[in-house]
Parts: C-alpha cells; structure tokens; sequence
C-alpha cells in the first residue's frame, strides 16, 4: 500500500490558502514538488540534483528561456 504524500507550502508563498505556490513532500529516497495550481502533476527527484539546480539558479547558470 502506498502512502499518501505530506505537501507543505513554500515560505515564499505568502502563506496564504490560495494556489499560488510551490508544495514539497519529502520520502526516505525522493523530493516530490507541485505547483499547488496543478496539483496532480509534480516533479520526482533526489537531493543532490535539486540542491544543483538551486545553485544554478542562484548563480545565474541556470535561467529561463527567452520569452
């Protein structure tokens, strides 16, 4: 049997009830990460390439393509 996922809201998200915000759930081995607009959809993935991809943000080597 499955367990359902524990989302907690990003403290950059104002706090507020609305779905504008990004969701984390951790497990012993994945992070999973939903926007809580769509909140059937979500990204899996592992520590180290999310703590790489912050990074990358934060650096500037990672940014968002041209409008």
């Amino acid at each position: 049997m499955t367990e359902a996922l524990r989302w907690q809201k990003s403290s950059f998200s104002g706090g507020g009830e609305g779905d504008t915000c990004v969701e984390l759930a951790a497990t012993p081995t994945a992070l999973h990460l939903r926007e809580s607009d769509t909140p059937t959809t979500h990204l899996t993935t592992t520590p180290t390439p999310l703590a790489h991809l912050l990074a990358g943000i934060r650096t500037g080597a990672v940014t968002p393509p041209p409008s």
